[in-house]
């Protein structure tokens, strides 16, 4: 049985449970977090030293790490149309991963923080036009390859990168700011809306 904790409203525990409706797998949640039972526990510092979320615990397996929790369930499940074996298409996918972990979003967490999250630490109208402008410049970067693929990131297919940079566009068209047009992103936006787990895990979990 697996286990997931987090709250659902988190955008990386979103990731798991999206990827789990894909794979149609069975697993139980608890909360925690912010409203939730404290990250901040012994007990759960003792499965993850980062007081993180997501954790997942599969018999005497625990994970952490959203991307990699990804890998694992995909890996582990063999969906393969997911996440391909192949090295450069697994490579390929591998990149859009780690590109929406560290560059798009490092670029909109000062952004999302301030005025999506009304967080008052982050009020600095300088950091968040700054966030908005980094933000923007990578998801131009996203709609260049959309006009590429013309469907999902990788190709015309949903694969695993579509998980995390579709929690990322979710945050996009949340966030309220004066957003440039881009096309081919609002396209996959739609597209992404039309599939059952993304709705509830993106759409209505962190609505």
């Amino acid at each position: 049985m697996i286990t997931i904790l987090g709250k659902a409203q988190s955008i990386n525990v979103a990731k798991v449970l999206w990827l789990c409706d894909e794979l149609t797998l069975t697993f139980t949640r608890e909360d925690l977090g912010a409203g939730f039972r404290s990250v901040e526990d012994a007990s759960f510092k003792a499965l993850n030293p980062n007081a993180m979320v997501p954790v997942l615990v599969e018999d005497d397996f625990v994970l952490w790490e959203s991307n990699s929790i990804l890998r694992y369930l995909a890996n582990s499940r063999k969906a393969e149309k997911l996440y391909p074996s192949e090295a450069r298409a697994r490579a390929t996918v591998d990149k859009w991963m780690d590109w929406q972990a560290s560059d798009l979003n490092g670029a909109w967490r000062y952004a999302v923080m301030a005025l999506l999250r009304k967080a008052p630490a982050f009020s600095d109208c300088t950091a968040i036009a700054t966030s908005i402008s980094q933000w923007t410049q990578y998801m131009q970067v996203l709609e260049q390859q959309l006009q590429q693929t013309t469907a999902f990131v990788v190709g015309p297919d949903f694969t695993l990168a579509d998980i995390p940079i579709g929690v990322s566009v979710q945050r996009w068209f949340m966030t309220p700011f004066a957003r440039p047009s881009l096309p081919a992103v609002e396209a996959y936006y739609q597209r992404l809306q039309m599939r059952p787990a993304f709705y509830r895990r993106c759409v209505q979990d962190m609505a």
